[in-house]
């Protein structure tokens, strides 16, 4: 997800089995790193629980440059993570943008402090045990200026060079975490056009996956066994998992130690349907679901059946197969400005995401955004580390049978 919390998003959504055995410390020999691998896809996925994304602040710019105050929240600190972690999350997803702090070719050398900068917000989550994902975020949005992953720009060449260069520097950064880190190759990449998916950016986009795991697999510690997220077309279900296009990255380079019959690549969706009612900035659409008082409040598609319509399907593509599903983001914004219900209503679509998913074999993060009252994704207040949302919280633990 983007800042923009106004724009149309199709319809996505994503369910994860991840949770992998953690080894306490860390260690820089490969043995150690394979014997903590063999995590299979129901353990991963279990000790994920429920999570929740600091989003609006490592993926922030301005001009171009990753600054994570930009976007109007406070500094990222130990105590704000630890608030997350005691109200019930096991994951923290940390969305990523790198774009201007990248050099030039051919080395493509990322911005030490900025490199240090992340691994310092991975350190406050991944220390105190919790599940931690990375991605590259902001660097494929052709509205964030200096972006470059774009899939249907002309020089594919030379965008797929910097990103392995790129990755291979990460994961070398992180090579020494154990399973409980997991890298995510990108987020909502896709031609910036709402519709079917087209060629030949949809082949980007696999070469892009594929050009990950290869480079992650290849640099060396836990990166030979650690579970590796990867998306479809902008994230979207359907376009995920129906015949669109969508390949699943083959895996060559892992490690021999992991049964040959499990996988350590997982597939990574958003949920934000129905749109008019978790995403749009409109004083009409506030309830959702089969308990909707108003039902001229409510949307007219995007309801329970079509939760479990979706979620259904990833596992039917995916999950049955042995590739977890991540959904990486889900949520609705505060519209109670509008309608003092609403809080109510967009804590039982958290319910129905996480129970749904959980039914499924699948893993969900929410996305907060650090924005609380009109508008807002925030459960927290980041200034002050106090939780703002309690019944969405509740739910989404609830769901998850916390």
């Amino acid at each position: 997800m983007s800042r923009r919390t106004n724009r149309f998003k199709s319809i996505l959504l994503a369910a994860a089995l991840t949770v992998a055995i953690s080894v306490p410390g860390l260690t820089s020999t490969k043995a150690a790193a394979e014997v903590s691998a063999q995590s299979n896809a129901a353990q991963i996925v279990a000790n994920m629980g429920a999570g929740w994304n600091l989003g609006n602040q490592l993926e922030a710019t301005v001009n171009g440059y990753p600054n994570e105050t930009a976007w109007g929240n406070p500094t990222v600190t130990q105590a704000l993570i630890d608030k997350v972690r005691a109200s019930g999350f096991k994951t923290i997803r940390i969305p990523v943008s790198y774009l201007g702090a990248i050099g030039s070719g051919p080395n493509y050398a990322i911005n030490s402090a900025w490199l240090n900068r992340i691994q310092q917000v991975v350190n406050y989550a991944y220390n105190r045990g919790m599940h931690v994902i990375i991605n590259m975020h902001g660097d494929g949005y052709k509205t964030i200026p200096g972006a470059w992953l774009i899939c249907d720009a002309a020089n594919q060449t030379a965008i797929k060079a910097k990103y392995q260069k790129v990755w291979q520097q990460i994961a070398w950064r992180f090579q020494n975490y154990d399973q409980r880190l997991i890298l995510e190759s990108m987020n909502e990449n896709f031609d910036g056009q709402y519709g079917r998916p087209t060629q030949p950016c949809y082949s980007n986009i696999n070469a892009y996956n594929q050009i990950f795991v290869d480079t992650v697999r290849r640099s060396g510690g836990y990166n030979s066994s650690r579970w590796l997220l990867v998306p479809g077309w902008n994230t979207n279900i359907d376009y995920t998992a129906g015949n669109y296009g969508f390949v699943v990255p083959t895996d060559q380079y892992r490690s021999s130690s992991i049964p040959s019959n499990e996988r350590r690549i997982m597939i990574s969706v958003h949920y934000y349907a129905p749109w008019d009612f978790a995403g749009e900035e409109n004083s009409t659409i506030t309830q959702w679901g089969r308990a909707a008082t108003n039902w001229s409040r409510r949307s007219t598609w995007g309801q329970e059946d079509y939760v479990n319509s979706q979620l259904k399907l990833m596992y039917d593509r995916f999950v049955v197969r042995g590739y977890p599903v991540v959904v990486g983001e889900y949520g609705s914004i505060d519209k109670t400005f509008a309608d003092s219900s609403n809080n109510r209503y967009r804590a039982d679509f958290a319910y129905e995401i996480t129970a749904t998913a959980k039914r499924y074999g699948a893993a969900t993060i929410y996305w907060d955004n650090g924005v609380n009252g009109r508008f807002g994704f925030g459960l927290f207040n980041r200034s002050n580390n106090t939780v703002t949302q309690q019944e969405i919280i509740n739910d989404i633990r609830n769901g998850a049978g916390w």
